[in-house]
């Protein structure tokens, strides 16, 4: 009979013949059964162990298993073979370690979703690529074909099977120890892309943020085309009736005033420090505390907001090379000045160098450039290359310069005395001593900077400068002051956008010019402050940056918090439509 179970047998036997390599069953074949479960556990045990050895604290190893299962269970799924599923995944977690770790040799990163998106949209990029780094792209290539090749022969070969049944479950498992663990390692440390190195992690973790930037169409937030909305035209020339002052940008690198703590104890002698050149004290509210100093450098140069860019925020320098065309640097240029940045570190520090190049900063005069012996030389150190960079602008060239100083004296950690030689103040009696030694080093940022400008105005007399000044981020000593254990990581102190941690300083003075009135509102949203600077140096303003200070005004210094937020993405839809920022 045709329902016979006999006939059933040799129905299903042939089946298998068709799918089976040939005497898979009697364990003569290449691929045994035994062997395919036994290559299958070895994958699986040393993807295990990488993850265990090598993607950091318990939950966020757990978090990455549960991803890792998941992808095997959605292809056991639709497959239903386990060895081809965990080998597919084990190539593919290989290929983001192998990516991960040449991208953070070369730039200072490791890998994100968005760079396949972003290379797959860029011809041009990937020409770049080509041209430079064709080895590698030839390695990729082989590497695709490779895997491709292995994953036609064991979907031929593989004898394991599972039903769906058991891979839904698995489904399942995994995805609530995925989920479960991305809540206990709660929000992602702002560093995780740049020097924790969790390559498989990172790379997990980009997913989402990647998927919400392709679902919004754009890299920044922005409001949708309409008829009204007239794009900014992208500045072709400066109209100069003189020749304008050299401008200063001196980045204070985790200085903030101390009076904001009415707590802290500190010689008050730092107080003048804060202060512009009509004796006040303006506060400036930035978007990261102790540590990123790129996100409040990048907003002070591009005059947008790193909170727009969403999960992407957190490198928004690598991300937007060569997708910044109104920077305050791109202005200067057009207004004739030379541009020169004086960088602590190596300028291949989170792809910075290239960042800076891309807005038109063609002197870059980073750690080696400037002979330093540790990245936190007295602030001294850098402005002394800073005034032999100017002497020798003032004796050959007639254009403007542009100097922006990154100091780092302020820069943790505060376990050890920087500059013993020094009997400078610290902290009041019954000071925390870390706070103690930060505050030290605020009474040396003091002296750096009298000193500065006492030789300004000794070495030359007859020139111009406007000299603006700013704290990056609050060091981690504030922390006991803002709710936080001392022992709580800088990644791990999660604040509200009002919080006082947020807030530091800006200062504008001038040397043999007047300086105009500054914005009379209480706090200044830092996008704002490198068009302050223009308006102080007596630059003419973009369209764009005409906008920007009405925006400053409408919104009483606010930028993402600005009650009027339509106007603040209407003005990104501007930028974007204009091609003054590229947002894919």
């Amino acid at each position: 009979m045709i329902g016979s179970p006999e006939n059933m047998s040799l129905e299903t036997a042939q089946q298998q013949a068709t799918t089976l390599p040939q005497d898979v069953s009697t364990g003569t074949g290449r691929w045994t059964l035994r062997r395919s479960w036994m290559a299958t556990a070895a994958l699986a045990m040393s993807m295990l162990v990488y993850f265990i050895r090598n993607e950091g604290w318990p939950t966020n190893v757990a978090f990455t298993i549960g991803i890792t299962g998941t992808l095997v269970s959605l292809l056991v799924l639709a497959s239903r073979r386990v060895l081809f599923s965990t080998a597919m995944v084990a190539a593919l977690v290989s290929l983001v370690i192998i990516a991960a770790d040449v991208k953070w040799n070369y730039i200072g990163m490791v890998l994100h979703a968005y760079d396949v998106v972003f290379y797959m949209m860029s011809p041009d990029t990937l020409w770049y690529l080509w041209i430079d780094f064709r080895k590698e792209l030839i390695a990729l290539a082989t590497t695709f074909v490779a895997i491709g090749l292995l994953a036609v022969y064991l979907y031929r070969s593989d004898p394991t099977r599972s039903t769906r049944t058991s891979a839904a479950i698995g489904l399942v498992l995994a995805l609530v120890l995925s989920g479960g663990a991305n809540q206990l390692r709660g929000e992602r440390p702002h560093t995780l892309f740049y020097w924790d190195n969790l390559y498989v992690s990172s790379f997990y973790s980009s997913w989402a943020e990647t998927l919400s930037t392709l679902w919004r169409g754009q890299i920044i937030e922005a409001s949708a085309r309409e008829p009204g909305l007239r794009p900014f035209a992208e500045p072709q020339n400066c109209p100069m009736r003189e020749r304008p002052p050299h401008i200063i940008l001196i980045h204070q690198e985790s200085v903030f005033p101390p009076s904001l703590f009415p707590a802290i104890g500190y010689d008050e002698k730092l107080d003048p420090m804060f202060r512009s050149g009509d004796g006040t004290l303006r506060k400036l509210r930035v978007e990261t505390y102790g540590g990123a100093s790129w996100l409040t450098e990048f907003s002070v140069l591009a005059g947008v907001s790193t909170y727009s860019f969403g999960g992407m925020r957190t490198f928004v320098q690598s991300m937007m090379q060569g997708k910044v065309r109104d920077s305050v640097t791109q202005t200067l240029s057009r207004c004739g000045y030379d541009n020169a940045l004086f960088y602590p570190v190596p300028k291949q520090f989170v792809s910075s160098g290239k960042f800076y190049n891309s807005i038109g900063i063609d002197e870059i005069y980073d750690f080696h450039a400037q002979k330093a012996k540790k990245y936190n030389e007295r602030d001294r150190f850098y402005y002394a290359n800073a005034l032999d960079r100017i002497a020798q602008q003032v004796s050959t060239s007639k254009a403007p310069l542009f100097s922006y100083i990154i100091t780092s004296v302020a820069h943790l950690p505060y376990k050890y005395t920087h500059s013993p030689e020094m009997d400078v103040p610290g902290g009041g009696p019954g000071t925390n001593p870390e706070m103690h030694e930060y505050l030290r080093r605020l009474s040396l940022v003091r002296l750096d900077l009298d000193w500065f400008r006492a030789e300004l105005k000794r070495r030359f007399p007859s020139e111009r400068f406007v000299i603006v000044q700013y704290g990056d981020h609050q060091p981690i000593v504030t922390r006991p002051l803002l709710g936080f254990g001392e022992a709580t990581a800088a990644q791990d102190v999660i604040l509200a956008p009002e919080s006082r941690g947020f807030l530091t300083y800006y200062a504008v003075e001038g040397i043999n010019v007047t300086v105009p009135p500054l914005p009379d509102v209480d706090v200044l949203d830092v996008p704002y402050l490198g068009t302050v600077m223009l308006k102080s140096a007596g630059l003419p303003l973009s369209p764009a940056g005409r906008e920007r200070l009405r925006l400053l005004e409408r919104c009483s210094g606010r930028y993402y918090q600005c009650e009027n937020q339509a106007d603040i993405m209407a003005f990104h839809r501007r930028l974007i439509d204009g091609g003054l920022l590229v947002a894919r």
